[in-house]
């Protein structure tokens, strides 16, 4: 039972590995080498270029030593360049920080920043029941 414990805590203590890559081998690729290591459909994203904007934020973050980068580029896919940086990624109505982890890598920033509330019923309103008809003065 010890030494089980002890794996399952070496193993949380590893360094962090994508596909057998480093997070500094990750770093240090090109993009079209990225490219290569990267899931299907942010693989074919990226086959297909980037375009203005988000060529626009992948030289801010890699330039500029911001604290926070805002974006409206939901479609953008993480790439190891964005680790450890916060990016405040529009939802529709306000901007949602996103702090970029290594095991984000290959997903796509809207995916952090949820477009829908979960729904929140209150109490029901006054005429909606014979016994909400019914209120006291005092």
């Amino acid at each position: 039972m010890a030494k089980k414990k002890r794996m399952i805590q070496a193993r949380r203590k590893m360094e962090f590995s994508y596909r057998g890559f480093t997070l500094e081998e990750m770093k240090a690729m090109s993009l079209s080498e990225l490219i290569k290591v990267l899931p299907s459909r942010a693989r074919r994203s990226l086959k297909r270029g980037l375009n203005d904007g988000e060529r626009a934020l992948l030289k801010s973050i890699e330039t500029t030593d911001k604290d926070v980068y805002r974006t409206h580029r939901r479609e953008m896919v993480v790439l190891p360049q964005f680790v450890g940086k916060t990016i405040a990624v529009h939802n529709g109505k306000e901007f949602k920080e996103v702090k970029i982890e290594p095991e984000m890598i290959g997903h796509y920033l809207g995916e952090f920043a949820l477009t829908r509330k979960r729904v929140e019923h209150s109490g029901p309103g006054v005429g909606a029941t014979r016994s909400s008809k019914y209120i006291p003065l005092k």
